[in-house]
Formats: structure tokens, C-alpha cells, sequence
């Protein structure tokens, strides 16, 4: 959704027109406010917050899905080391690292 200059207002113009300002966010509008000229937060209706968080929350998914299988591929092509050795090899250099 495209924002206007009509959805960024002044944190000062928030406080006094905040009931008019949350029924145009319920009627689908999105505000910026501002703090000292800088964007400071967002009002978006309730609903649409959810719909953000579960987008999010699939992107998430989507990027684990994503690792899962070049893991997956990296095993089929047999690039794989044997967990003990490595971490060995890693508490080794811990402790032989100078301080």
C-alpha cells in the first residue's frame, strides 16, 4: 500500500486527533509518526499485524526449508565430517589459543 503525505504525521498532531487517526487506519489506512522530522512508529489496523506477524513467521519457515534441504544435498554429495572430530578439533583450538 502506497503512503501519501497525508499518512505521515507529527507525534504532536498524533496525540490530539488519535481516535480520528485510528478510524482511518480501521477504514484500511496505514500512519507514520513522526518524532523530531524522523519516523518514529506505525498505526496499522490490528488485523493486518497478525497477517504480518504469520507472513513473517512463513518467511521464517520458508528460510529453514531452504537450509534443511542444502543440508540434505550437501549429504547426498557426501560432504559431511563426523561431529566428534570437529568438535575436538574445536575445544582443541580453544585451548590452545594465546591470549
Amino acid at each position: 500500500m502506497p503512503f501519501s503525505a497525508r499518512d505521515v504525521i507529527p507525534l504532536s498532531q498524533a496525540r490530539a486527533n488519535l481516535s480520528e487517526l485510528a478510524d482511518q487506519v480501521k477504514a484500511g489506512a496505514e500512519k507514520i509518526i513522526t518524532k523530531n522530522g524522523e519516523s518514529y512508529v506505525a498505526i496499522v489496523d490490528a488485523q493486518r499485524l497478525d497477517y504480518y506477524h504469520q507472513l513473517e513467521r512463513e518467511r521464517i519457515h520458508l528460510l529453514l526449508i531452504e537450509d534443511a534441504s542444502k543440508g540434505l544435498a550437501d549429504v547426498s554429495a557426501g560432504k559431511v565430517k563426523d561431529a566428534r572430530g570437529v568438535l575436538s578439533a574445536i575445544k582443541r583450538r580453544r585451548t590452545t589459543k594465546p591470549d
